[in-house]
């Protein structure tokens, strides 16, 4: 006789690991995969920069280094330079002692602990249970998350237009100023996933009135400052934007892709708030010790070190800046090439958008012409990470898409 596991009932997820694990299967030899989420240089591989090799193995040789539990909200140096990278050192939040940080695992960590705090405290602590509005289309992890923390009232507002294939930001603020008040709003500053497209300073204007307007709360997501204009200020100037108006906020950081710590999950959630501020931290600090009790060490380390050395950080601001002109040449030359491949539609949206990813506004059915006939691998709508293009595998990629849109499915 059988005995049926308590189990027994789990179906299976699904998830964006399907296409890493559909890829990794395909004996194609010209396969390319576009779904990925790490920086790909040229070569087609993820690698450390010579800095961060350097500066690891200084860490691992260092015999002043105990491996000892790290405070439990992290090393106090990297949440002070992570926060002044995002705010700036002159911000008046720092100035005025009116901002925390906190070392995560990685962007996840940060959004679930800012989301476990919302829950908890936002509204004087009545047991809020949001609405959260993402925008749509948006990572498919971010809604998983704020439900994972008990915040069941997920709403989403529209972002992306794929007729047009750009932020339709009229669409956006007509919901924002139909939403709720006092909702919580999920922003990318820059570098938005899945599409790659941005606002420009004044689109992010418009919005922050109506935040302002409708007693909203912004909660930032900076997955690539810097990767996505090449520049750290211009990438954080939304948020910036917001400190300047006096706004409270939070702002969820990650350092994978900005100094390829992927496997280290550096992350980072700093708070900024008008008062209270040591009791939140407090509440923080407590919702921490129930999540993951400390933070891991090495890469947090590396990266307080860079941004603490002024030559160190130079170095790592220039290869940002290399990183962010690679993605956009390759921007240009896809573009380029469905130009001449005469493939039907208008291709400006490509080199309109920043940082490691952009939407070509595909249908399903194109989607999987391309995986199962071309052996190119994209996430829903069309949309890819532009560095895992590159010199070998352009034309074939390019001439896919055109297949792609052309032959009869």
């Amino acid at each position: 006789m059988s005995v049926r596991s308590v189990f027994d009932d789990a179906p299976f997820a699904s998830s964006a690991m399907k296409f890493a694990e559909d890829f990794k299967r395909d004996t194609h030899p010209d396969k390319v995969n576009l779904a990925g989420r790490e920086y790909v240089g040229d070569h087609g591989k993820t690698t450390w920069l010579p800095l961060i090799q350097k500066i690891k193995q200084q860490i691992i040789t260092d015999p002043t280094l105990t491996p000892e539990y790290q405070p439990i909200l992290g090393i106090p140096e990297f949440n002070r330079k992570a926060t002044e990278l995002a705010l700036g050192r002159d911000s008046p939040a720092i100035l005025q002692s009116k901002v925390f940080g906190v070392q995560t695992l990685g962007r996840t960590g940060a959004v679930r602990l800012g989301a476990e705090l919302l829950r908890s405290w936002f509204c004087s602590g009545s047991s809020w249970s949001g609405p959260v509005l993402l925008s749509s289309p948006c990572d498919e992890s971010l809604a998983d998350t704020f439900k994972a923390a008990g915040i069941q009232d997920v709403r989403y507002y529209r972002y992306w237009d794929a007729e047009s294939s750009r932020v339709c930001v009229e669409n956006m603020l007509h919901d924002l100023e139909n939403a709720p008040e006092r909702s919580v709003v999920v922003l990318f500053a820059s570098g938005h996933r899945p599409t790659g497209a941005d606002l420009c300073q004044e689109e992010w204007k418009r919005v922050t009135e109506i935040m302002v307007s409708r007693q909203m709360f912004p909660f930032w997501l900076m997955p690539a400052q810097g990767l996505c204009s090449g520049s750290l200020e211009r990438d954080a100037w939304p948020v910036r934007h917001c400190v300047s108006l006096g706004l409270e906020l939070l702002c969820a950081q990650s350092f994978s892709h900005t100094f390829g710590l992927y496997g280290e999950r550096v992350g980072h959630l700093f708070c900024v708030l008008k008062e209270n501020l040591l009791a939140v931290q407090s509440q923080a600090e407590r919702l921490v010790q129930t999540l993951w009790s400390c933070p891991p060490m090495d890469g947090a380390r590396v990266v307080a070190t860079v941004l603490s050395n002024p030559a160190h950080l130079a170095e790592w601001e220039n290869s940002l800046k290399v990183k962010a002109e690679r993605c956009m040449l390759m921007r240009e030359r896809l573009r380029e090439r469905l130009r001449l491949l005469a493939t039907p539609g208008c291709w400006d949206n490509i080199i309109k958008s920043g940082g490691l990813y952009c939407c070509l506004g595909l249908t399903a059915q194109q989607v999987e012409f391309l995986s199962q006939r071309k052996h190119v691998y994209l996430l829903p709508k069309g949309c890819l990470n532009v560095s895992a293009i590159n010199s070998r595998n352009l034309d074939y990629v390019a001439e896919s898409i055109h297949q792609a849109l052309t032959s009869q499915l």
